[in-house]
């Protein structure tokens, strides 16, 4: 699972940090910079990580609905230089501590590139942030404190820290069944429930209220309520297809979510599932519109079929999602309402009609399983069941 490499984040930023410095002529060392004077004579930079602490800007973010947030953290370093005598307090090792600053202040932003050990890249690639460095007062205060007993000398060094750093729990995450779903019949019989309404700040011209359902398929007949909307001149927009409106009314025009064969949606190539705005525009010329608030809008993938082939599950749908989005496979277990597996390497199609997960039988041990699919984190209605032998 490659989330649980972010396990490795705290020394893959050390070990980043490193090679981009030993890229830009430096000898690099890692550990207190007592430790490092030690070392050897040659001259060089030390990093020492000395404090980690939780990022406060986002230590609620989760990167998916319903799912615990990571650890959010703050890694902040020492930067010491030496000179060829081991001493940090020459006239040499001060023009050694300033070109490493600069160099430093040049990454800026730490970037993960094709020269990186494969490991690090490993533990860093989900991170969905570049890391930022930014530089820290580093006072005599701060360096005393760190620098103390009667082992270590007080050393002129420079402060700075790296944010974000990820670091993903190692548990699977949490699965259910949708709200408003009768499983028990098949197919799945949609039992409903009650809308949700989203305020909207009144606007010059169309001003839109809400949308009904905001969570659809493809194929799905949806209600758009707003005000001053009823004009002929309206078209009603979905990410970037315009939807066919088959009623027009004072408040409120009804549009379908095109599901047949090489319709805009259907055909997998224009839109994926996801969270995307949904508009009202009126035409004022060729090219020049004018737009209504926007609302939230979910499309879901339709999930139609699942069967093990082989000890490959294959499925089969709509918006089933391609290589470009975050589709992610659960394997639910009814017996005890616990997820047994997460698929996150998966084989898609260009039409998105189909998908693939390499190796899911063997991943589980045998009985029946409900299939759960998520694509950009939208769930589809079906989750059919699949026996593993």
């Amino acid at each position: 699972m490659a989330l649980a490499d972010s396990g490795r984040a705290i020394g893959a930023v050390t070990r980043l940090l490193q090679d981009h410095l030993i890229r830009r002529g430096f000898e690099v060392s890692i550990g207190k910079p007592e430790d490092a004077a030690e070392n050897d004579t040659n001259a060089k930079l030390n990093l020492f990580l000395y404090e980690t602490v939780l990022d406060g800007h986002l230590r609620n973010l989760s990167l998916r609905d319903g799912e615990p947030p990571p650890l959010w953290l703050v890694l902040k370093f020492l930067l010491t230089a030496f000179d060829r005598d081991e001493s940090s307090d020459t006239a040499a090792a001060h023009d050694l501590l300033g070109r490493g600053m600069s160099a430093v202040h040049e990454l800026n932003y730490l970037r993960l590139d094709p020269l990186v050990a494969p490991d690090v890249q490993l533990a860093l690639e989900n991170n969905p942030e570049p890391l930022k460095l930014t530089f820290d007062e580093s006072n005599a205060d701060l360096l005393s404190k760190i620098m103390q007993g009667t082992d270590e000398r007080y050393r002129l060094s420079v402060a700075f820290q790296v944010r974000p750093v990820m670091i993903v729990p190692g548990s699977l995450p949490r699965a259910s069944l949708l709200v408003g779903v009768d499983y028990s019949t098949a197919p799945e019989t949609i039992i409903g429930r009650d809308g949700v309404q989203i305020e909207v700040i009144p606007s010059m011209g169309a001003r839109l209220h809400r949308v009904e359902p905001d969570r659809f398929e493809a194929g799905a007949t949806l209600t758009v309520h707003g005000d001053d909307i009823s004009s002929s001149a309206m078209e009603v927009v979905l990410g970037d297809v315009v939807l066919q409106i088959v009623e027009r009314h004072v408040n409120r025009l009804v549009v379908t979510a095109e599901g047949s064969p090489g319709t805009p949606i259907a055909s997998g190539t224009t839109l994926s599932a996801g969270e995307m705005p949904l508009i009202v525009r009126r035409r004022l010329s060729p090219t020049r519109t004018r737009s209504s608030n926007l609302l939230l809008a979910r499309l879901l993938p339709t999930l139609t079929g699942a069967v093990l082939v082989a000890g490959n599950l294959e499925l089969q749908g709509l918006l089933l999602g391609d290589d470009t989005d975050d589709v992610i496979v659960l394997f639910y277990r009814e017996s005890d309402g616990t997820t047994a597996h997460m698929f996150d390497t998966v084989t898609t199609a260009a039409d998105q009609q189909t998908l693939t997960v390499p190796g899911a039988g063997a991943a589980v041990p045998a009985g029946s399983y409900r299939v759960i699919l998520r694509v950009n984190n939208q769930q589809a209605k079906a989750s059919p069941s699949v026996v593993v032998p």
